[in-house]
């Protein structure tokens, strides 16, 4: 694999090649992880309703959402009828000023449990959840993640079923200091999500160094610090 390859394989965007026919020719690891969200043949037809009229390349700024990926744009490119490529960009999953976040070593599940517990008092609700044995306890403010979680539980609080999610983020990462992070994720699952429940947890943590995602889940991404 040459120098140029390498910098393919491991970019943070997914980038994919298809033949005429639709079919896969190669593809970096981050699109791998995509592939598991979506279809092949969803990311050829992007391809083609975004490719040029004629041959060459062409950006487009557009949102786009697959699972727990998030897109603000993506290239397409191609010199001949035989292959077709298409390269989309990642939202960052962090605010770009966000600083290491201070606390305290603290047990997720715990702190997940806690409020899990809260919100079930007086409510109909069940409530189930899985979460990823491999994840440490990590330093951080503990009680500010207990105002977060609470509020995201308010904002899904009149569903029938809500599920809770904490899982690593295969993949991703985040740097403090010149120094790289992994990082998880806690998500909150249900059919409906107060809208207006959801502008004040984005005020809540538009005050803070963590970034929740509100789409048609609830997800709150943490850097996995443990000293």
């Amino acid at each position: 694999m040459t120098f140029e390859q390498q910098w393919l394989e491991y970019d943070y965007n997914p980038f994919i090649l298809f033949n005429a026919d639709g079919k896969i020719i190669s593809v970096n690891t981050e699109a791998q992880f995509l592939l598991g969200t979506t279809t092949a043949n969803t990311l050829f037809k992007l391809a083609q309703t975004y490719a040029s009229i004629s041959f060459g390349f062409k950006t487009t700024f557009i949102e786009l959402e697959y699972g727990r990926y998030k897109f603000f744009g993506l290239t397409v490119g191609y010199r001949d009828e035989e292959q077709i490529g298409i390269k989309l960009y990642q939202t960052p999953s962090f605010k770009l000023n966000t600083k290491k976040p201070k606390g305290e070593l603290t047990n997720i599940f715990t702190i997940t449990d806690l409020c899990i517990a809260t919100q079930s008092i007086n409510s109909k609700a069940i409530y189930t959840k899985s979460y990823d044995p491999t994840i440490p306890e990590v330093i951080i403010n503990s009680n500010l993640l207990i105002k977060i979680l609470n509020k995201m539980y308010s904002c899904v609080s009149e569903n029938k079923e809500i599920d809770t999610k904490v899982f690593y983020r295969i993949g991703e990462h985040i740097k403090f200091d010149e120094k790289k992070y992994s990082i998880f994720s806690i998500s909150i699952y249900a059919d409906k999500i107060d809208k207006k429940e959801c502008t004040e947890l984005k005020a809540l943590t538009d005050n803070s160094n963590y970034y929740v995602e509100i789409s048609t889940t609830l997800t709150i991404n943490i850097p996995m610090i443990t000293a």
